[in-house]
């Protein structure tokens, strides 16, 4: 297997094509700075929010609020811990957070090259989808891939087991525990070990998680071995305590570094943390259920807040794990923030929105961050300083079309980019028109093939 390292632009493409997305300065800056960052030991370092940059009444403020559904929690600047409660050391049932491990168990079967997001799931596992018999009949199994899977597209209702077709894939999005945990067994089949066993191999073991911190239980809806394989599932059924999430969060915002080690592909954490186009435009199965525009704000399986459902101070590029009893991991990178949370759940309003249960909790812990990005895009933390062209006598204009006929064009830009620091609307605009100009270019090169962006 070549190095993580090595690796990460073909990932890249990989994502970039099945996903649709671009991420404007990821190959060039690591924003948020994992070397030289903080990372824990066996104990977390810990300092006061005032050491931090934080307002300390606010983040008691949501400690109070998480306490109305008891439990513990964990608040994490800097790779430092400024706030914790109840008994950090004590597991507890994720429930639905579990999906968001099993999204890193994929991120680490497409760096080993064991899959891709655009597999067809029934490729890697000639039953999926049956029983029941009825799905068989549908016609769909065979176009499910793995992204469906991920994404919660790929069409199967609710409950963990064994379940049925609803629609089309990739035509609505619908929260499922059976299309995750059919790729629970996807990545299961491709590996031929226990998940549970990679998993503490390749992202616990290193991270400082041990068993007495993170259990994962056999699997509750289908039989517990397949292919003579212990069977997991990844719609829930992993027990943590908040030390264990924090570290995973942590992992996450460090776009999968620890320390000197790369675990997961930096472009795979880029993906799961936001929407695809594709994705945002589909409509949901059931459009009155309690998840609403879903859609719009779910990653590969992380729910995310790319279109703004939670209000300022929260800012777009926060994403999270949830799970039944409001157990989360909040990974911020605008505001370097990591927050982990379990114990009960929280108390909803009647006709609440899907995501009001989260605010009297995210928006003081992030308004209690007294330095914020002014305007920072998805905490890509890249400056275009300025933009230089070849002298116009250089470019030559030979594309059908264009001030002079023939098949080919020339242009190069140089984009000086200054990391650390939020970009202006002169040099937004300045980086969306060179982006826009490069399109062209590629546009005019490929005439064999037609490209947007």
């Amino acid at each position: 297997m070549a190095p993580i390292g090595l690796s990460v632009r073909p990932f890249a493409a990989l994502i970039y094509s099945a996903l649709g997305i671009w991420l404007c300065g990821a190959w060039a800056v690591d924003a948020l700075g994992a070397e030289g960052a903080a990372f824990p030991a066996e104990e977390w370092e810990t300092t006061t929010p005032e050491q931090a940059g934080l307002d300390g009444a606010k983040l008691r403020q949501a400690r109070e609020y998480a306490l109305t559904g008891e439990g513990s929690g964990m608040i994490v600047r800097g790779g430092k811990v400024v706030l914790s409660w109840g008994d950090t050391r004590r597991r507890c049932d994720l429930k639905s957070t579990t999906k968001s491990f099993g999204a890193t168990a994929v991120g680490i079967a497409i760096a080993d090259g064991k899959v891709r997001l655009d597999d067809k799931a029934a490729d890697v596992h000639p039953s999926l989808g049956v029983p029941p018999e009825e799905n068989r009949d549908t016609g769909w199994l065979k176009e499910i891939t793995l992204l469906h899977l991920a994404t919660q597209t790929a069409g199967f209702e609710k409950p963990g087991g064994y379940a049925r077709l609803l629609f089309q894939p990739g035509t609505k999005w619908h929260y499922s525990d059976a299309g995750p945990n059919w790729l629970a067994e996807c990545v299961t089949l491709r590996y031929r070990r226990d998940l549970r066993d990679v998993m503490f191999d390749r992202v616990f073991t290193p991270l400082g998680i041990t068993a007495d911190d993170l259990t994962w239980r056999n699997n509750q809806y289908r039989p517990h071995a397949i292919d003579g394989i212990p069977n997991r599932e990844f719609g829930a059924g992993i027990h943590a305590n908040v030390d264990a999430m924090a570290r995973v969060g942590y992992l996450y915002l460090r776009r999968g570094r620890w320390g000197e080690s790369q675990i997961l592909p930096p472009d795979f954490v880029d993906a799961a943390r936001q929407p695809p186009a594709w994705l945002v435009a589909l409509p949901e199965h059931e459009p009155k259920s309690e998840h609403g525009d879903a859609s719009k704000h779910y990653g590969l399986l992380w729910w995310n807040n790319a279109d703004g459902a939670l209000p300022p101070p929260v800012p777009r590029d926060a994403y999270w794990s949830w799970g039944l009893y409001d157990s989360l991991i909040v990974v911020i990178p605008s505001l370097d923030l990591v927050v982990a949370r379990a114990g009960k759940s929280w108390e909803r309003k009647k006709g609440a929105a899907h995501y009001d249960v989260l605010e009297p909790f995210l928006v003081p812990i992030c308004g209690a961050v007294k330095d914020p990005p002014q305007d920072r895009p998805q905490a890509q933390g890249v400056r275009v300083r300025r933009i230089e062209w070849d002298p116009p006598h250089t470019i030559v204009r030979r594309a059908k079309g264009s001030d002079t006929r023939g098949t080919s064009t020339r242009a190069t830009a140089r984009v000086f980019r200054q990391s650390g620091s939020p970009p202006t609307e002169e040099a937004r605009t300045s980086s969306s028109r060179a982006t826009t100009a490069s399109a062209s270019a590629r546009r005019l090169l490929c005439s064999a093939r037609s490209e947007s962006r």
